[in-house]
């Protein structure tokens, strides 16, 4: 499969590495194309613009900071059909400029509608909110022999989910069909809720209970 990335951070590193090994072609695009140089010869990849990316992929992981996502949509050509046919798997988190000042009171978000505006102006283009509650730190450290990692997708279209759903696959984790784009919000609001907990040192896991004890209720 062909993925380009829209951003050359730490998540399109993380993940663009391990569809490479997948046997996937990756492109590394970024605003600044020497930022997307610097990745791209780090893990063997071409690389260039957001321009080039578009040409590029026909599935895109949109990675840059989640506040300016649309816009960056936007100065793409999105409202026009630029990127009609394509996938868009929108990782981001749209976290406000102070949510390290002081967790887990400061985490908050600048925008929680991230996927969904992308989707409105993404004319043609099908979203997915994917891979927004699994940090990079997660992609770089899990192995085939670790437990399988669950992936919610949350998608309007059927395709789009199957696509999405078999990039997760080749990562050695588990997809999962969490709802249309319209519960997107939620996991946006979800991530900076757990993320908050995280850096002021408690483990969100532990407020779950083991999974045989919610299936017995």
């Amino acid at each position: 499969m062909r993925i380009a990335t829209l951003g050359a951070g730490r998540m399109p590193r993380a993940l663009g590495r391990r569809w490479m090994a997948a046997g996937h072609e990756v492109f590394i695009g970024a605003r600044h194309p020497e930022r997307a140089a610097v990745l791209g010869r780090e893990i063997g990849s071409a690389h260039g613009s957001l321009t080039d990316a578009i040409d590029h992929g026909e599935v895109l992981l949109l990675g840059v900071p989640g506040a300016e996502a649309p816009d960056v949509i936007t100065s793409m050509g999105g409202p026009d059909g630029r990127l009609a046919g394509r996938v868009i798997i929108d990782c981001t988190n749209a976290l406000g400029v102070q949510a390290f000042s002081d967790p887990p009171r400061s985490f908050m978000l600048a925008r929680n509608d991230v996927a969904a505006e992308v989707a409105r102006r993404a004319a043609g283009a099908s979203v997915a909110k994917c891979f927004s509650m699994l940090a990079a730190e997660v992609w770089e450290a899990h192995s085939s022999t670790d437990v399988s990692l669950l992936v919610p997708i949350c998608a309007d279209d059927p395709a789009a989910i199957e696509t999405v759903a078999r990039l997760v696959r080749d990562l050695d984790a588990q997809p999962v069909d969490a709802g249309g784009l319209q519960r997107a919000g939620y996991v946006e609001a979800m991530a900076a809720f757990v993320m908050g907990l995280w850096f002021a040192g408690h483990d969100a896991r532990s407020m779950l209970p083991d999974l045989a004890s919610a299936a017995a209720e």
